[in-house]
């Protein structure tokens, strides 16, 4: 049974702009703009969707230059003559299917047909408005470049390529979605890259099926070793800085057209603690820093457990003087301390989830202010005790200085888990659900690597850059978890 073909561009002008007009249905964006080639007296149309390419480049470069009185050396107008002696345009490329045609038309393609070619040409890019490049929202720095992402791939490309001149970075375009198709670009260093990896990673992208990719948080979902883990296996990030040392340390960068969050895999625990900024100042202050979100991450996730196994099952554990101090601030609460805890700590999540939804200008007033009026006022009624809003406020402080926000969501949701866990167990449910956690995280890996590496398996080489970050001069070789090429950071 033989194979059936796709219409092709005829030649006949009238009859290919009617079949054009048809493929493309009622879009009401699409325009056509019909014009004649003064030069060769003959008819053009220029077909594009409003909005989705540079005007200027149109009108100047294609409409004014086919619209004057052309002179080449030619009695009729050519493909090759247009290509080489009269469009100044970097980017123009050839198609002949109707059915190709429409679909780059509707991608944002400026198409160009004229009278009796059988071919029509795509002049330049898909263009439109675009957002400035601003500062990282959701990872901001004191010191470090002040520059993020934006929802356009070429720019996102470009930013890479100007962190410095590396012959050897690499970007691989992919499209994915099956109905509305998106540009997908995975960056790597390809001498440094495990080949193995590079080749995990690939297998995955290709193997997406769903008819639109919004977001990267569809591919991070969509990739993920294991989906019902509550820790996220890709990092998500806003700074080409981040991707670029990822790369370096043999790490692959994962960036899909409109939006302005990469993804880079594979991760372990101890990056999702880690900050650029650890690396932008001495090593000192990087290592005070460091240590105290790893300390703030322990109070996020167990606080609130540990205050209901003190207070509920083991008292005789706190201090006398401590102890009778708790007591009086709790003198006529009504509620058990698990009750407790859990009214203040879903008042703090739906202040912070209306924070973020209300507008800038008075989301973080509403949440301090709210916070602050919650608090006094239960504490007033009698519902809580004035030592519990301590412990939550502490909890809901240490949760925002963890640099990544989706860890920190994390912690919180598993922040509930262990408070139902101590509120039946006391210290030992407490204990047994961080062992829990632990157990868990040594078995998860991300694209091969275990994510708790360089803790279990231990790599003693790897610490340099775990809870003490070293000096640079004596980070001299790649994390030996990723299996690089080359080991050596220097030549």
């Amino acid at each position: 049974m033989a194979t059936q073909t796709s219409p092709q561009i005829s030649g006949n002008y009238n009859a290919d702009l009617i079949s054009i007009k048809q493929a493309i249905g009622e879009n009401s964006d699409v325009h056509f703009r019909e014009f004649m080639v003064y030069g060769f007296n003959v008819r053009a149309v220029l077909i594009f969707i409003d909005g989705m390419q540079d005007e200027e480049v149109i009108n100047k470069q294609v409409l004014q230059v086919l619209m004057q009185d052309l002179k080449v050396d030619s009695e009729a107008i050519t493909l090759s003559s247009i290509k080489e002696k009269i469009l100044p345009l970097t980017e123009l490329s050839e198609i002949n299917e109707l059915e190709k045609l429409q679909e780059k038309i509707l991608f944002g393609y400026t198409a160009l047909i004229i009278e009796g070619m059988s071919t029509a040409l795509l002049v330049g890019l898909p263009s439109g408005s675009k957002r400035a490049i601003t500062e990282p929202v959701s990872e901001g720095l004191l010191r470090g470049p002040r520059i993020s992402f934006s929802e356009v791939l070429s720019e996102n490309t470009s930013m890479l390529r100007r962190q410095g001149l590396n012959k050897n970075l690499e970007m691989k375009l992919y499209e994915v979605g099956t109905r509305i198709k998106r540009k997908l670009v995975i960056a790597y260093i390809n001498d440094i890259v495990n080949p193995e990896l590079l080749q995990e990673v690939k297998d995955r992208i290709s193997k997406i099926d769903m008819d639109f990719i919004a977001e990267s948080g569809y591919v991070e979902q969509l990739i993920e070793d294991n989906y019902m883990s509550p820790f996220q296996q890709t990092q998500n990030t806003e700074r080409p800085d981040r991707v670029i040392n990822s790369l370096l340390e043999g790490r692959i960068a994962i960036l899909l057209d409109g939006t302005p969050f990469a993804l880079i895999v594979p991760v372990t625990f101890s990056m999702l603690l880690q900050s650029p900024e650890d690396y932008y100042e001495r090593w000192l202050p990087g290592t005070m820093y460091r240590i105290l979100r790893f300390f703030t991450a322990f109070l996020a996730l167990l606080s609130p457990a540990l205050y209901i196994s003190f207070i509920s099952f083991h008292p005789g554990l706190i201090p006398t003087q401590l102890a009778i101090t708790i007591i009086q601030t709790r003198q006529g609460v009504p509620f058990p301390s698990v009750i407790e805890v859990m009214i203040l700590e879903v008042s703090i999540e739906i202040l912070r989830e209306a924070g973020i939804r209300l507008p800038k200008p008075i989301g973080p007033a509403m949440g301090i202010v709210g916070g602050l009026i919650i608090g006094d006022a239960a504490v007033a009624a009698g519902i809580v005790s004035p030592f519990l809003v301590i412990v939550v406020a502490v909890t809901a402080i240490s949760s925002f200085s963890v640099p990544m926000y989706s860890t920190g969501i994390t912690l919180r949701i598993l922040r509930f888990a262990g408070m139902l866990f101590a509120s039946v167990l006391g210290m030992f449910g407490t204990i047994l659900f961080f062992l829990l956690i632990i157990i868990h995280l040594s078995k998860l890996k991300s694209f091969g690597v275990p994510y708790v590496t360089p803790f279990a398996p231990i790599r003693f080489s790897d610490w340099k850059d775990l809870y003490v970050r070293a000096p640079l001069s004596l980070m001299k070789r790649r994390p030996e978890m990723m299996k690089t090429q080359k080991k050596k950071r220097r030549s």
